[in-house]
């Protein structure tokens, strides 16, 4: 007998309630079973959800060293990568505001701090030029290798991975453990290479470390053992990310929970898998350069006469020492290097990218305009990544038809990547808009990058990049893309994700606060550096108002210095507010954004196992404001509800 469209709705109505008052009971148990015995006691079939393999590593009762420090779980590891990387983030910001301070007021005592520390006594309270090629060399370390990836791919992709693809803990918790070690060995590489040259010169190559004055010791004050430690530390922050993507592409490929098909996905794992897979194909070039880089350097590290050549050329004479013995080629290290670093954009920029779209689907109550579309702009940006690499070398000397190849492809980049924005704009346009800060830093995301990668199409041409490349118009660029996109995505995916870390919620005022501070701070200082970069002031000049023809730009660059300042502190509200809401903040339930992924099903925080119950998916990542939703009267259904016949047809009527 043909059953009627009423008949199914109630059923609809029924096993949604059902769902609900399973996941209410079990937390009940969950929470009364805490207080006086152990879980595993209670239920082991609760606490390992039907798994009976090697994930039961935290089953019995662990020390505070083995639960909280050198961990196996994935939420605990998350959480290490983003305290890591908020406090590398203060670091990397004072080296900035010291670079700073120097182009503001070149050769001036800087005040307070230089006094308190006794900093630069050496040099009469000043910095030396030496010493400002090692703090921008530092700061650009520090803020890319110490910062962004880990704490994109790191944290956030740790914590949501195995969360949002319904399974308990990633495929090697071992190696996921590890992943987070080997960067503090890296960092211990970093902040030696600060104080093995008596703290008066660090490596003062650049972030990039071009040879000969990466490559030979007597070439600069900081070419010797500062540079040695730089490299060990960029090694090992290599290997951690390569065994952080080894562990992504295993467990979001083999370990989704039943029902979770790859179009089931959401965006976030979409782009952390793409990430993973960036990171797979490019960080082993970059390794391998490295070590050549190292070989290179050999008799300056251990005491023998045997090294490599492969970025010395013969008969070069640096500094008076005699001349070099050699064959290799100093351009062959850019071409190792960008090969890597330019899809090294993408690894920082396209977690982001899936996160603000799960977090603008949300605070929109609309579907994400155009899902498929999205994943595949990712791809493609992914793909033409790797193919666009010598944009960064058109001064060099290249062939013009290789110029006009790698100028094309870069180009065509910003296809997907305007796909990207239009998609944003669609999922925004009509919604049920919630002004909070994750809205508003979602939105300054997609502001950041649309101005980011307008200014990008300048460089791509290859006579703009000419006259553009190593002034302060890259500087502009970059940091839009860099540091504007990428970390008010990240503001943004601290608070959404903060209630499933912690339990508990930040405030949103204050938020907000940091919110318009960090916005305003960050166009005041890296707008202007569009036009500094126009008028032809050149990057990495300790003072550039020796050229006459720059001295007008110095009141611009004080006023750049105070946004600067500006934005540093307003950094403040954000850490206060994170770390007294982890102890002092409003508690909340499971779900308190009413959204519908897999995450939001488990508790706040999620215990050992992640799921009170083995999910099962039935539905697609972003189901708001659907007839079905509305006719149970809410805008949103969870992954796990499945589908009833019937009932969007007599929802519709």
């Amino acid at each position: 007998m043909k059953r009627s469209p009423t008949h199914e709705f109630e059923k609809f109505k029924r096993v949604v309630c059902l769902d609900f008052f399973v996941h209410t009971l079990l937390k009940d148990i969950l929470q009364f079973s805490t207080q006086g015995f152990d879980m595993a006691t209670v239920s082991p079939a609760l606490d390992t959800h039907g798994h009976t393999d090697d994930h039961s590593h935290a089953h019995h009762e662990q020390s505070f060293i083995a639960k909280y420090v050198f961990s196996l779980d994935h939420k605990i590891i998350g959480i290490q990568f983003l305290m890591t990387t908020l406090i590398m983030l203060m670091v990397g910001g004072a080296l900035a505001l010291a670079v700073r301070w120097q182009l503001a007021f070149p050769w001036e005592n800087m005040p307070i701090v230089g006094q308190l520390f006794g900093l630069f006594r050496s040099e009469g309270g000043q910095i030396s030029p030496e010493f400002y090629t090692m703090l921008f060399t530092m700061h650009a370390s520090v803020m890319i290798f110490l910062v962004i990836i880990p704490i994109l791919a790191g944290a956030f992709g740790n914590f949501l991975i195995p969360l949002q693809i319904g399974t308990d803990d990633m495929a090697f918790p071992v190696l996921n453990m590890l992943s987070y070690w080997f960067m503090w060995p890296a960092i211990v590489c970093f902040g030696c290479s600060f104080f093995v040259a008596g703290g008066t010169a660090g490596p003062g190559n650049g972030w990039t470390s071009y040879p000969l004055l990466s490559d030979l010791p007597q070439a600069a004050p900081g070419s010797g053992a500062p540079q040695t430690f730089w490299l060990l530390g960029l090694t090992l922050v290599g290997i951690s990310s390569m065994m952080g993507s080894v562990n992504y592409l295993t467990t979001i490929i083999n370990m989704r929970a039943p029902g979770m098909t790859l179009f089931r996905m959401p965006l976030t794992i979409w782009s952390m898998f793409i990430t993973a897979i960036l990171q797979a194909f490019a960080l082993p070039v970059l390794t391998a350069a490295g070590f050549m880089l190292l070989f290179d350097r050999l008799n300056s590290i251990l005491p023998t006469d045997i090294h490599s050549v492969f970025f010395i050329p013969a008969n070069i004479i640096v500094n008076n020492a005699a001349p070099t013995v050699g064959g290799g080629q100093p351009l062959l290290w850019q071409h190792l290097f960008w090969f890597y670093s330019h899809p090294a954009v993408y690894i920082m920029l396209l977690p982001a990218m899936g996160m603000v779209s799960d977090m603008l689907a949300c605070m929109s109550r609309k579907p994400v305009f155009g899902y498929k579309p999205m994943v595949y702009s990712m791809a493609a940006i992914a793909g033409l990544g790797f193919i666009v690499w010598g944009h960064h070398m058109f001064t060099s000397g290249m062939n013009p038809a290789l110029g006009m190849t790698f100028m094309t492809s870069t180009m065509m980049i910003a296809l997907p990547s305007a796909i990207k924005v239009f998609n944003w704009i669609g999922t925004i346009w009509g919604g049920d808009l919630k002004f909070n800060a994750v809205m508003l830093n979602c939105s300054g995301f997609v502001a950041m990058f649309i101005v980011g990668g307008l200014s990008g199409i300048f460089m791509a041409a290859v006579p703009v990049d000419i006259y553009f490349h190593d002034t302060y118009f890259i500087v502009a660029h970059f940091h839009y893309i860099l540091f504007g996109t990428t970390l008010f995505g990240v503001f943004a995916a601290i608070q959404f994700w903060f209630p499933k870390m912690f339990g508990r919620e930040m405030n949103d005022t204050v938020q907000k606060w940091h919110f318009a501070l960090s916005f305003i701070g960050f166009n005041c200082t890296f707008f202007p550096m569009h036009l500094l970069g126009i008028a032809g002031m050149p990057r990495r000049y300790a003072d550039p108002y020796l050229h006459g023809y720059l001295e007008h730009l110095l009141p611009m660059n004080r006023f750049i210095t105070v946004s600067a300042i500006v934005m540093g502190f307003a950094q403040f509200l954000l850490l206060g507010n994170f770390f007294y809401s982890i102890f002092r903040g409003k508690k909340v339930g499971r779900n308190p954004w009413n959204a519908n992924g897999l995450e939001w099903t488990a508790p706040s925080p999620p215990g050992h196992g992640n799921f009170d119950i083995a999910p099962v998916v039935y539905r697609g990542p972003y189901e708001y404001s659907s007839p079905e939703a509305e006719a149970i009267g809410q805008d949103y259904i969870l992954q796990t509800v499945p589908h009833v016949k019937g009932v969007s047809k007599l929802a519709r009527h």
